[in-house]
C-alpha cells in the first residue's frame, strides 16, 4: 500500500484541474442482507478498483488526494474512504487494497470502538474495530480520520455534544494512533454551517460529506457513493457525471 502522507503536509487549497473524485464505501463483506446498500463485497471491491486501475487511476487517502492536488499534480488519484470503522476493513478490504497498491481513509468512531453499528435499526449487526484493529490499520498506511464520536447527527446535536463529537473525537484518535487525524466525516453525511464551523474550529484540515451543496468547499467535500450494484457501466456513469457536475474544491479567501 501506499505510504501514510503526514498531516502537516495537507493542504486544502486545490489548484486549477478536474474536480475530486471521492468515493466513499462503508463495509466489505456478505452484502445479502444489506438494507441500507453499505456493503460491497471483496470480490466486488477487487472488480470496482481494477475498473480504476485500467483506466489509469490509483486509489489513495485523502491525505495523500489533498496534497497531490495542492502540488498541482494528482489528475491520476481518485480519494477512496470507508465510513463507520467496521471491523471487516481489517479482514476484507485491506488485502483487496494491497492488491491494487491503493490507499484509503478510515473514518472511525473511537467512541464506539469494539461495539457495532447501534445506529442502523434494520439490518444485520455489524461489528466495529477494537482499538488495537484501528492502531493495525494506521500501521498499515491507512489514513485514519474521525466520523465523531458515536455516529449522531450533528445538526442536531447541542453545543456540548457537538464539541464532544468533533473536537473530542479527534482529542481520543490523538490518543489512540499517535497522531491527531486531519480529517473528519460528518455521519450520515448531513451538516450545516454550525456543523462545518465546529468542524474547523476542532483543527481539521479537511471534511468529507456526500452532498454539501452550498455548503461546499474544503471542510464539506463532496464524495460518491459506491456499492454492490455498481458494475463497470455504472462506475463510469457515476465518475464522469461527477466529473463534470463538480468544479475544483478551492480554500476560500
Amino acid at each position: 500500500m501506499a505510504a501514510p502522507v503526514d498531516s502537516p503536509d495537507i493542504r486544502t487549497r486545490t489548484r486549477p484541474g478536474p474536480a475530486l473524485f471521492v468515493a466513499m464505501y462503508h463495509s466489505v463483506g456478505d452484502a445479502t442482507d444489506d438494507p441500507y446498500r453499505i456493503t460491497v463485497t471483496p470480490e466486488r471491491l477487487d472488480r470496482q478498483l481494477g475498473w480504476f486501475r485500467r483506466r489509469g487511476l490509483r486509489g489513495v487517502s485523502m491525505a495523500e488526494l489533498l496534497a497531490a492536488r495542492a502540488r498541482g499534480e494528482g489528475r491520476d488519484l481518485v480519494g477512496l474512504t470507508f465510513d463507520d470503522g467496521y471491523a471487516d476493513f481489517v479482514s476484507e478490504a485491506l488485502p483487496v487494497l494491497r492488491r491494487h497498491d491503493c490507499g484509503a481513509t478510515l473514518f472511525v468512531l473511537p467512541g464506539r470502538l469494539g461495539g457495532d453499528n447501534a445506529w442502523d435499526p434494520l439490518g444485520p449487526r455489524k461489528r466495529l474495530l477494537t482499538a488495537d484493529g484501528v492502531r493495525q490499520a494506521a500501521a498499515q498506511g491507512v489514513e485514519i480520520g474521525s466520523h465523531g464520536l458515536t455516529h449522531v447527527d450533528l445538526t442536531e446535536a447541542d453545543d456540548v455534544t457537538l464539541k464532544s463529537e468533533a473536537e473530542g473525537s479527534r482529542t481520543v484518535l490523538a490518543e489512540l494512533t499517535g497522531a491527531a487525524p486531519a480529517g473528519f466525516c460528518y455521519p450520515y453525511g448531513t451538516l450545516d454551517q454550525r456543523a462545518v464551523d465546529a468542524v474547523r474550529a476542532a483543527g481539521y484540515a479537511y471534511a468529507c460529506a456526500i452532498d454539501p451543496g452550498p455548503l461546499g468547499g474544503p471542510h464539506a467535500l463532496p464524495r460518491v457513493h459506491i456499492g454492490q450494484n455498481d458494475t463497470a457501466v455504472r462506475l463510469f456513469l457515476k465518475y464522469r457525471l461527477h466529473r463534470l457536475r463538480r468544479r475544483p474544491v478551492e480554500e476560500p479567501r
